[in-house]
């Protein structure tokens, strides 16, 4: 509980929010919702394509690349945060917001890979959803 509590109050003071106390307009159903959605995963998969040196190819590591590397945590997660979501989801995300940058920094002192620090992200994503939503838990 005092991690969780630790979590969210980071993410809201550093995490991207709306400036004002109004109802977020991305509620399920709508269009807003649904290119917040759209804008967050197409980001992911055009973030694997960069990391893995499959559009703009170089032999060198270039902006890129680090841009793929770091897409999820720079789109995917603001896209879905700004969403009106579920607390499950949004403390997923949350968690996600605090972790990823971890991951990103601490990856290439061990495997110098764009590829792999963006597999790493992406596991972490699914992994997260997977705990927070109980994807894996057995409904009766």
């Amino acid at each position: 509980k005092d991690l969780k509590k630790v979590v969210n109050k980071t993410a809201a003071t550093f995490a991207p929010r709306a400036s004002t106390a109004s109802k977020n307009p991305a509620v399920p159903g709508t269009t807003l919702y649904s290119i917040f959605e759209i804008q967050g995963y197409v980001s992911m998969f055009l973030g694997g394509l960069l990391s893995f040196n499959l559009v703009f190819p170089s032999n060198e590591p270039d902006l890129w690349r680090l841009m793929g590397m770091w897409s999820i945590w720079m789109f995917t997660i603001p896209s879905l945060r700004a969403r009106d979501c579920s607390t499950k989801e949004k403390e997923a995300l949350n968690y996600l917001f605090l972790l990823i940058p971890l991951l990103n920094v601490i990856i290439p002192f061990f495997w110098k890979s764009f590829a792999v620090v963006w597999s790493a992200d992406t596991v972490a994503f699914f992994v997260m959803y997977a705990w927070k939503l109980g994807w894996l838990e057995k409904s009766e």
